[in-house]
């Protein structure tokens, strides 16, 4: 393959333009922002689920305090019919008065008993109660956090975003002006040679592989005609003259 000798240094600055651009997509995959994100989503999602936990709790412990509550109520009712009953002077019967009696002291036993549950299970509805508001705090302040990570993410990631742009354009411009069949097997050997298809020779080392040439090889690139695609023999990559290859 020829090309004219123009045409190869421009495929030099076509290169250095696609290793820019491979390193601008390295930062925008490798930004801090991301593994911080990643962490603190898991902590957010190990929170909610503690959160959901505690909700849950709460809500149960509600229920219980409510059916709780409701005994004591029925209890006291009760209680409060049947002292009505004994004040009212309905009862006159020596053995129901006993049992009304006893039924009444009953009652305030049970009463009490179940006023302590109520008391206990509020205490617990207390604790769930702080849990949840402490919890729901964490939850908000790592969301926060995650907010700000995400907000400088994309921020970072425009300005990447912004330059590949422009590096882009310029890519576009400058593989123009190379002829199709040089530029077609530039970017064949980038695919097959970790993004570097072509290398400048420079003081008889090729810049893709770094090896330096053996006289021979330094031979037959001096012999090979100025607008020749010469290969480097190593890695076979475009090899591009220069004055400064010490030819």
């Amino acid at each position: 393959m020829n090309a004219a000798p123009a045409d190869q240094i421009r495929l030099l600055d076509v290169q250095a333009l696609d290793v820019r651009l491979s390193q601008l997509a390295h930062k925008r995959r490798t930004l801090p922002e991301h593994a911080e994100i990643e962490s603190l989503t898991a902590d957010l999602t190990q929170l909610r689920d503690l959160l959901v936990a505690a909700q849950t709790e709460e809500s149960d412990t509600a229920r219980e305090q409510t059916k709780a509550e409701q005994d004591v109520d029925q209890v006291r009712q009760r209680a409060a019919r049947d002292q009505k009953r004994l004040d009212s002077g309905a009862v006159t019967s020596p053995k129901d008065l006993e049992n009304l009696q006893h039924e009444i002291v009953s009652l305030a036993k049970r009463q009490g008993d179940l006023e302590d549950i109520v008391l206990e299970v509020m205490e617990r509805r207390e604790s769930v109660q702080e849990r949840v508001t402490e919890l729901t705090g964490r939850v908000e302040s790592v969301q926060a956090k995650v907010d700000d990570a995400t907000a400088r993410r994309d921020a970072a990631a425009e300005e990447f975003d912004a330059e590949t742009a422009t590096v882009t354009k310029e890519r576009e411009v400058i593989a123009g002006t190379i002829p199709d069949d040089l530029l077609k097997l530039y970017d064949k050997l980038r695919q097959q040679q970790g993004g570097v298809g072509a290398a400048r020779l420079y003081q008889r080392r090729c810049e893709g592989c770094r090896l330096e040439l053996n006289i021979t090889e330094v031979n037959e690139v001096r012999a090979a005609a100025p607008d020749a695609v010469v290969r480097c023999e190593n890695c076979r990559r475009i090899l591009v003259r220069t004055p400064e290859s010490g030819l």
